[in-house]
């Protein structure tokens, strides 16, 4: 169904949105990837924006968006970029699947739908990778359609607002019933906007700044006293540890780099060989050379989202035992090889010891 004709409520009467707009007019954040007043929004760099904030800082993101779209400018030159400089460009922001997805979307939109991004929401999320938040968002900000646009910012403001006390994830339902009561029909990217601007920066996890709030009126957490619980979350349950060897083989001022398979953690990504991943350290298992090995006495821990990984750091001169497995990479230009930041951290640490 088209955004502007979904069967949700109506906005509430007398106004949270209309206060949160005339907030946003003041007060909109400069980021190089917002439309300015009176420019039009390019659904290009609204995408591109949005799957580069997932589970990453405005701080982060804003420089390597920059040097993305100086590369890559449309949809065009990036479905005809390679898997690999994409990947490697990639590199550091984390969760590569987006990445991945990232080109696939491209490719949709250049061979089957001319070039011209989908203007709604529903064909948004035929693409690869748009789930409902991504496919909501460029809806709205890109092309103006009336769509609930719910991150964790307008979670949190939504949270607090109507006073939901459900801890998440069980509140979310209720937590984008409410958020569509409170989208106006027109302006709805400025809302969205607006919402994850206050969010950003008044309504803030700790110690939200209420006496700056365009809506704090209308805030029945404020009202009750409450709204820095808000929203409540469940337990987080104890992540399970897992461990590895990352494998440093230098020759020659070059060290052995592989290519992580396509699909799994890191997929597709440049990386130093490893052993498996495993509930006990497995040593040497897997080493990509007969060695003799030299194992650090140091070790690299890294966060997923599901366990967390300790690596131990090995490193030899040799030759690997399969030489079509990888290649040979300076080590000087490092650097240029997109290691995910798990593996640019073990170098560090390996090279020169």
């Amino acid at each position: 169904m088209d955004a502007k004709h979904s069967s949700s409520p109506a906005p509430l009467d007398g106004g949270p949105a209309a206060r949160l707009l005339a907030w946003y007019d003041r007060h909109a954040r400069d980021l190089p990837w917002r439309a300015k007043p009176g420019e039009v929004p390019d659904p290009y760099r609204v995408w591109l924006s949005e799957v580069m904030l997932q589970q990453t800082t405005v701080a982060a993101v804003s420089p390597r968006f920059t040097a993305w779209v100086a590369r890559w400018p449309d949809v065009a030159s990036l479905a005809a970029a390679s898997d690999e400089d994409i990947m490697a460009a990639w590199a550091g922001l984390g969760y590569y699947a987006r990445a991945r997805n990232l080109v696939k979307a491209a490719r949709a939109v250049v061979a089957e739908h001319g070039g011209r991004f989908p203007a709604t929401e529903a064909e948004l999320r035929e693409l690869p990778g748009l789930g409902a938040y991504t496919a909501a968002a460029v809806a709205a900000i890109a092309f103006g359609e009336r769509a609930v646009v719910v991150d964790a910012n307008v979670e949190r403001v939504v949270a607090r607002l109507f006073a939901i006390q459900t801890p998440l994830p069980a509140a979310r339902p209720a937590i984008r019933a409410a958020t569509d009561r409170i989208t106006p029909d027109a302006r709805a990217g400025d809302f969205a906007q607006a919402m994850m601007d206050l969010g950003s920066s008044i309504c803030t996890v700790k110690k939200p700044q209420c006496l700056l709030c365009p809506i704090a009126v209308d805030c029945q957490a404020r009202a009750e006293g409450i709204a820095e619980t808000l929203p409540a979350k469940a337990p987080k349950k104890k992540r399970p540890y897992r461990h590895g060897t990352i494998f440093w083989i230098e020759r020659d001022g070059h060290v052995w780099l592989v290519r992580r398979p396509d699909k799994g953690l890191l997929g597709g990504m440049r990386a130093l060989p490893t052993g498996p991943w495993a509930d006990e350290r497995p040593g040497l298992a897997d080493a990509p050379a007969e060695g003799p090995w030299v194992v650090l006495n140091d070790t690299v821990v890294h966060g997923f989202t599901h366990f967390e990984l300790e690596l131990a750091l090995a490193r030899a001169d040799g030759v690997p035992v399969d030489p079509d497995a990888g290649e040979w990479w300076p080590i000087k230009d490092l650097g240029t090889a997109g290691l995910p930041t798990l593996f640019a951290r073990a170098a560090e640490r390996l090279k020169g010891v």
